[in-house]
């Protein structure tokens, strides 16, 4: 099984935690995630709402180069799977601005390839029963609630995979690597990362909220798939003063850990909020 991977600009980065245990894991499973050559932002930071024609060749330009692999796109950022998705989608129906981008990134373009995250080809893909055979360490113990965040599973007509209002994709995954999984009403709520920068006011009672009721539902951990939202769960619990605060994993940090990867004690050193105490304590690691 193998696909044009793309990691995006924070995997290589602000989340390069994220980027290699996902390496890791699809590693373990016998997945191929052969890196897209001389890949570029898609743009998802601003572009969109700046240019229209720039945003369409940033992600024209990744689906050219990943259609010359004859492979499907994934990657691990909500953000960068929307704007390969919308940018198919509008260069298919609108063939004068297929011509224009063609023109604009100079190679022409099929958009027969799919582009999906890495959560989907674990899960469709690769399959929970298969997944389950390549634990060797169960997490039983880790209390966690499992954040998707605004984008992961929306909109319905663009990631089709799970459900929209509930998803459970993660739940699972997480299920079979033996982490009791809690059920709560934050799951699908925004963090506000987008704004984290510029209206960091607006931000902190989401995080705040999020935070809270994960405590409340008795977690231990908050888990997810997407950069941004560990990243602003994870930094903007260490400037607030409440003296309660909870590690955010990525979920391809215990499936890496669950499957016996010996690179854990390096990946939780970038963590703001140190998940390492909990881990001892459970015997973890």
């Amino acid at each position: 099984m193998k696909f044009a991977y793309y990691p995006g600009c924070t995997a290589k980065s602000t989340a390069i935690e994220y980027h290699e245990s996902v390496k890791e894991t699809a590693r373990s499973l016998g997945v191929e995630l052969e890196e897209i050559p001389d890949w570029n932002c898609c743009g998802a930071s601003s572009s969109h709402v700046m240019n229209d024609e720039l945003a369409f060749s940033l992600a024209g330009r990744n689906l050219a180069l990943a259609e010359r692999m004859s492979l499907d796109i994934v990657t691990t950022c909500p953000s960068c799977l929307h704007h390969h998705k919308i940018a198919q989608k509008e260069l298919k129906r609108d063939p004068h601005l297929k011509a224009l981008i063609e023109k604009d990134i100079g190679n022409p373009l099929k958009l027969s390839q799919k582009a999906k995250h890495i959560l989907e080809v674990l899960y469709c893909d690769v399959g929970i029963d298969s997944i389950h055979k390549k634990v060797k360490r169960s997490l039983n113990g880790l209390k966690a609630v499992i954040y998707y965040g605004c984008y992961l599973a929306r909109p319905p007509e663009m990631i089709s995979f799970d459900a929209s209002e509930n998803p459970t994709a993660m739940d699972k995954i997480m299920g079979v690597l033996d982490v009791e999984v809690l059920d709560w009403s934050c799951k699908l709520d925004c963090c506000g990362a987008g704004l984290s920068i510029t209206h960091p006011e607006m931000i902190h009672p989401l995080v705040s909220k999020i935070v809270r009721s994960a405590l409340e539902e008795g977690a231990e951990a908050i888990i997810t798939a997407c950069h941004l939202c560990q990243s602003n769960l994870d930094i903007l619990q260490s400037m607030n003063t409440n003296p309660r605060q909870i590690p955010v994993f990525f979920f391809s940090e215990l499936t890496a850990l669950s499957f016996g990867s010996p690179y854990i004690k390096k990946w939780l050193g970038k963590h703001i909020v140190s998940p390492s105490g909990l881990l001892k304590k459970l015997k973890l690691i």
